[in-house]
């Protein structure tokens, strides 16, 4: 299999928020001590309900399953949207782009905000309550 490696600009390389160094010692530390270093990761997140367990995890076939933070519960708008606003507002929380190149869109945090608050309205005004499992085809 071919291997293409694009080399990053000293400008990018110096935006980044984890240099290779720094990987290399959260990949040791992941690799490691698994429960450790997610336990310090989960502190990362805004919990209505703190966890206990970090992973609960059985590789036996045919009985495989993978749970994190499982007794914990948190709000998944919450803490990749609302709280942002404050701060983040007006910055971008997602690059679109179409098919076709010239098809994209920037969405900031606050328009993005305003869209999730439409749908859960019009779940909402559709009787999905709370608890209730809905899938959307995107």
């Amino acid at each position: 299999m071919e291997q293409h490696v694009y080399p990053v600009s000293d400008d990018w390389a110096k935006k980044a928020w984890v240099d290779n160094d720094k990987y290399l010692e959260m990949y040791k530390a992941s690799v490691a001590d698994p429960e450790a270093f997610w336990a310090e990761h989960g502190k990362r997140l805004d919990w209505i309900k703190p966890y206990t367990k970090v992973k609960n995890t059985n590789y036996g076939y045919p009985d495989v399953s993978i749970k994190w933070f499982e007794d914990g519960t948190l709000n998944l708008s919450a803490n990749c949207i609302d709280r942002h606003l404050d701060k983040r507002g007006d910055q971008v929380a997602i690059i679109w782009e179409g098919d076709d190149p010239k098809d994209d869109a920037k969405i900031t945090y606050r328009q993005l905000h305003e869209h999730v608050c439409k749908l859960a309205n019009v779940f909402k005004s559709n009787g999905v309550t709370k608890g209730d499992r809905v899938t959307i085809y995107m």
